[in-house]
């Protein structure tokens, strides 16, 4: 979905404005009433806010992220500023009804620049106890809760603790509540479909976006359009999903217990003109490594496993053979990785994806990778715990495992992302790196980034960098006998990456391997000097990697300094809006390459009192801050599965620029 921005944008990313802090200074995040036009006689009050979130609840078979997507597509398409994160049960299939079984998926959207899902909700959908009672938490005072009263019935409520019902006993009366019997409103809309009860019951999603649609303006078309596309084979179950949703409307429409819609208008100040879609981060990630392929001029090629949250990339690459793109799908993470390898060996762009546990499986062949000086992009999308535990929910644990999970001295630059969109450009700039410099790279993503979504700028192409690679095409060493040869591990003097020859080229027949290579011929050589020598030189080459200088967002020049890497960035930036409107002087600054750091990150640390590195794990960036730059930085952790809170990180971090 594409939507255009005529106006320039008047509120960088980063920046603050009246209405630009991310949230309020009490941690609630509430929609700013403007003024409308008078409400005509009969007709319902409009009220227009500045944003909006809105958290839709339910069994994992109710349909919640197809919902939540959908609302998102039509919200991108109006053109509102947004950003999202679907919460997915950790199991596969727990049992129904059951607080384990609870599916999620937030949305914040607004008429200017955000950064977050949001902190806590304006609006709850709950299609039923669980859901309820898994998310009322979050909820705050004078939140509204839409709840499925059909679903409140003995047995269900039984199963979640639920002694007596809390639509009765006023538990829930600090919240406007909206009972609506969702099941039997979709039941009785589709009678004439001639569809089974059970089949009816499962179109009560779309019910609940028509009626969500109505109270926020959103467009209807495309839902109905994706609604007929999706069941295309099956016309009567799309006509029946298209009804419940018309019924979803036409029930906000007509009812009294709705008597206010409310209206966020598009968020033409907060972007730079340009055509605008909504993209997640493992679709901009895939984009941009089928980008980074064309402007390379290379095939790509993926050797995969499938493993959550990696497995969309897969999905997708799977479907773009027209641009080159090549997937396999291995046995197992050993063979993904080596038929990736074994891709770069043969020209092309050799790229394998995964999470925490698939790398420690490809860490022999990464460490070969290292070895070979092949170009090969290793994608990591983190995620919570080790093994397979928490499997769909974020984390940010495998930084150290990147920077030294292989045997020997085997240096990999590493590069994180920031934000969904920023998936596009980071797997651009780790293709730049691994084919300028002849070296496997890790592209740290994470499950907060790569099922999140938010609005991408469509870049022209004329505005992607160059990564045309230039093969061996001739020797490249004279003997002293005036033999023309070719080395396989003769360096470039600038970036010390060894000449790439395709196999086959005729007179550039050579032998790479895991087996230490003498300087220059190649050669199998078992001398202590040239071993030193070369693991020397390949470390050299990942220090001298050219990196930008990490910029520092201080406008009153304050004396605490807080840095973060990857899916940080939003709750952290959001976070020092908050201090700065409160009037706090912070400091920040976020980085995107991990290895090598960049030149200037010793000098800007050391400018400042404090250093705070909030993270998704126990303290890693910090605990490689403190060991290469020796100062005192300080961690701020979290490893619940969720993001952090920018209220949380706000309270956090004036607490230590206040703390002596």
């Amino acid at each position: 979905m594409t939507s255009q921005v005529s106006s320039p944008a008047e509120q960088a990313d980063g920046a603050d404005g009246a209405d630009g802090a991310e949230e309020t200074a009490e941690g609630a995040v509430v929609g700013e009433q403007r003024s409308a036009p008078a409400t005509p006689p009969g007709a319902k009050e409009v009220r227009r806010l500045d944003r909006v979130i809105i958290r839709f609840a339910g069994d994992s078979g109710d349909g919640m992220q197809l919902t939540g997507d959908r609302f998102t597509s039509e919200t991108a398409s109006f053109g509102n500023d947004l950003s999202t994160l679907p919460n997915f049960p950790a199991e596969i299939r727990a049992p129904a009804g059951t607080l384990p079984g609870v599916s999620s998926f937030q949305l914040h959207f607004a008429d200017h620049d955000i950064l977050t899902p949001g902190d806590a909700p304006n609006v709850l959908v709950a299609m039923n106890p669980a859901a309820l009672k898994a998310n009322i938490g979050d909820v705050p005072r004078g939140a509204e809760i839409i709840i499925n009263t059909d679903e409140f019935t003995k047995r269900p409520m039984a199963k979640v603790g639920y002694e007596t019902s809390p639509l009765e006993d006023g538990s829930l009366g600090a919240y406007n509540i909206h009972p609506v019997p969702l099941t039997t409103l979709t039941v009785e809309a589709l009678k004439d479909f001639g569809l089974s009860r059970k089949e009816a019951e499962r179109s009560k999603n779309m019910f609940a976006l028509g009626l969500l649609s109505w109270m926020y303006h959103r467009p209807t078309e495309g839902t109905e359009t994706f609604l007929r596309q999706k069941f295309a084979k099956k016309p009567e179950i799309a006509e029946a999903n298209v009804a419940a949703f018309r019924a979803g409307w036409n029930f906000g429409e007509t009812t009294e217990d709705f008597a206010v819609s409310y209206e966020v208008a598009p968020a033409t100040r907060a972007f730079p003109t340009g055509t605008y879609r909504n993209i997640s981060g493992n679709l901009a990630l895939s984009y941009g490594l089928i980008a980074a392929s064309r402007q390379a001029d290379l095939p790509l090629y993926l050797g995969s496993y499938p493993i959550t949250p990696a497995s969309d990339i897969l999905h997708e690459l799977s479907k773009h053979k027209n641009f080159g793109v090549r997937t396999f799908q291995a046995e197992d993470e050993i063979a993904g990785i080596g038929a990736a390898l074994g891709a770069a060996f043969g020209g092309a762009l050799g790229v394998t994806t995964t999470s925490g546990p698939g790398v420690a499986l490809k860490s022999e062949t990464i460490g070969l990778a290292v070895s070979l000086e092949l170009p090969l992009l290793i994608v990591d999308i983190q995620r919570g715990g080790p093994s397979t535990g928490l499997p769909t929910k974020t984390e940010q644990a495998d930084l150290l495992q990147a920077m030294y999970g292989r045997n020997g001295e085997a240096p990999v630059p590493i590069v994180a992302p920031r934000t969904p969109a920023d998936c596009f450009d980071a797997a651009l700039d780790a293709a730049r790196i691994a084919l300028t410099y002849r070296t496997p790279v890790f592209l740290l993503s994470d499950g907060y980034l790569a099922n999140g979504s938010e609005p991408w700028r469509i870049p022209d192409v004329s505005d992607l960098p160059d990564l045309t690679v230039r093969f061996a095409t001739a020797p490249n060493h004279e003997l002293a006998d005036g033999t023309e040869v070719f080395w396989p591990y003769k360096r470039d003097p600038q970036t010390l990456a060894r000449p790439w020859a395709v196999p086959g080229t005729p007179g550039l027949e050579h032998r790479i391997g895991g087996i230490e290579k003498q300087d220059g011929t190649g050669n199998i050589s078992y001398a202590p000097a040239n071993h030193d020598l070369m693991v020397r030189t390949r470390q050299a080459k990942v220090d001298g990697i050219e990196v930008p200088d990490v910029e520092v967002d201080d406008p009153d020049q304050a004396r605490t300094l807080v840095i973060g890497w990857g899916s940080t960035y939003g709750p952290i930036t959001a976070a020092v809006r908050r201090l700065r409107v409160a009037g706090v002087p912070i400091a920040q600054a976020h980085l995107r390459h991990l290895n090598p750091f960049p030149r200037n990150l010793g000098e800007v640390l050391r400018r400042y009192d404090k250093v705070v590195v909030p993270e998704m794990n126990l303290g890693q960036l910090a605990g490689l801050i403190r060991a290469k730059y020796l100062v005192d930085a300080r961690s701020y952790n979290q490893v619940n599965g969720m993001p952090f809170k920018a209220e949380q990180l706000a309270k956090a971090l004036e607490e230590a620029v206040q703390h002596d």
